[in-house]
């Protein structure tokens, strides 16, 4: 069977792993941080060694560097081996321009989890994520084989260079972190703003809840392009704050935008009560009607009796879910339909 080397056992490291275990593979793995490479043994995702470089001696199919940006710039920059490499990190150029080994091919996978951490890993991370696939530099052979893998684990593969990558997830991954972080920091600032936070703000600011050690070494390495959209934001801030018109403007473009993102859905939101068997329920009348759950989000009551369970499906099932929720004595509303 096939076997690969997993260097760095957190979310998507582990993830990986589990994931290639399902497709057959033999999977080893390594942290520096003994916790993180405990967590992926308990996970049944890897067979812990000792350190990655003994262990590269045995393999010669695939390693997989899932350690942050910098730490793979180091790896790089060092690392001679005739396996098939692929990093995972969200910055690209940086690390491409250290590479010596002669079949590494960069890759982002465009899915995670507030949560960290081996324990949060599940093989179907991926499942209908896109997936970049850099061929710069890299042999297209190698790059066949590494979109095969992705579309093993469940992913969509796209090719991207390494610029336009990092310049992208500067726009759409990394200025969000800064912006959920800035609008907190804003929102703390007045007297009573938290305690009125709800949906919009929740799912605006819901990132903040990552690693910020981890978020920092992404910023650090992929500096000059988060910059670039900082100054942008700013300056397109300034221009909505003068003109009512270009507010106007790009509320309505934005509409346009975020329908553009994906297929419609329709939100069902369940009120629940501080009761045994709420959860159950729920899941009771999604088995029995059969829609196709796109997402779930669980908002707690900030002084306690329950909360709300937001539950979002495919547009025009909607109905059917509520006649199923209602029947199991919950109370239920479906407010709007959005894009996905």
């Amino acid at each position: 069977m096939p076997r690969a080397l997993i260097s760095g056992t957190g979310l998507i490291g582990t993830s990986i792993a589990l994931g290639l275990r399902t497709l057959g593979w033999e999977t080893l793995g390594w942290d520096p941080d003994p916790d993180a490479l405990d967590g992926a043994v308990r996970a049944g995702a890897i067979q812990p060694i000792g350190s990655p470089d003994a262990a590269l001696l045995g393999v010669d199919d695939l390693l997989v560097l899932a350690a942050p940006p910098s730490a793979v710039r180091s790896t790089l920059s060092e690392l001679e081996t005739p396996a098939l490499v692929i990093d995972v990190a969200s910055v690209k150029a940086p690390i491409i321009e250290v590479v010596r080994t002669d079949r590494f091919v960069g890759t982002h996978p465009m899915a995670g989890r507030e949560v960290t951490g081996p324990d949060a890993a599940r093989a179907g991370l991926f499942r209908g994520a896109t997936w970049v696939v850099v061929p710069d530099g890299a042999g297209e052979s190698d790059v066949r084989a590494v979109e095969s893998i992705v579309v093993g684990l469940g992913a969509r593969p796209i090719r991207m260079g390494a610029t336009e990558h990092d310049a992208a997830v500067a726009r759409i991954s990394h200025l969000p972190q800064i912006v959920a972080a800035a609008l907190l920091d804003g929102a703390g600032e007045v007297p009573g703003a938290m305690d009125l936070a709800a949906g919009s703000f929740r799912d605006l600011t819901r990132v903040a809840a990552s690693d910020p050690a981890i978020w920092m070494d992404i910023l650090k390495v992929n500096h000059r392009e988060v910059v670039n959209a900082v100054e942008a934001l700013q300056v397109r801030l300034a221009a909505l704050a003068a003109s009512d018109a270009d507010l106007d403007a790009t509320l309505v473009q934005a509409r346009q935008l975020r329908a553009s993102l994906g297929p419609e859905f329709a939100v069902v939101r369940v009120a629940l009560e501080d009761r045994p068997g709420e959860i159950a329920s729920v899941g009771h009348a999604l088995a029995e009607c059969g829609t196709d759950l796109r997402d779930l989000q669980l908002r707690h009551s900030p002084y306690g009796g329950g909360g709300i369970l937001t539950l979002s499906v495919r547009a025009g099932e909607e109905s059917v879910l509520l006649t199923a929720l209602v029947a199991e004595g919950l109370s239920a509303v479906v407010p709007t339909v959005e894009a996905d």
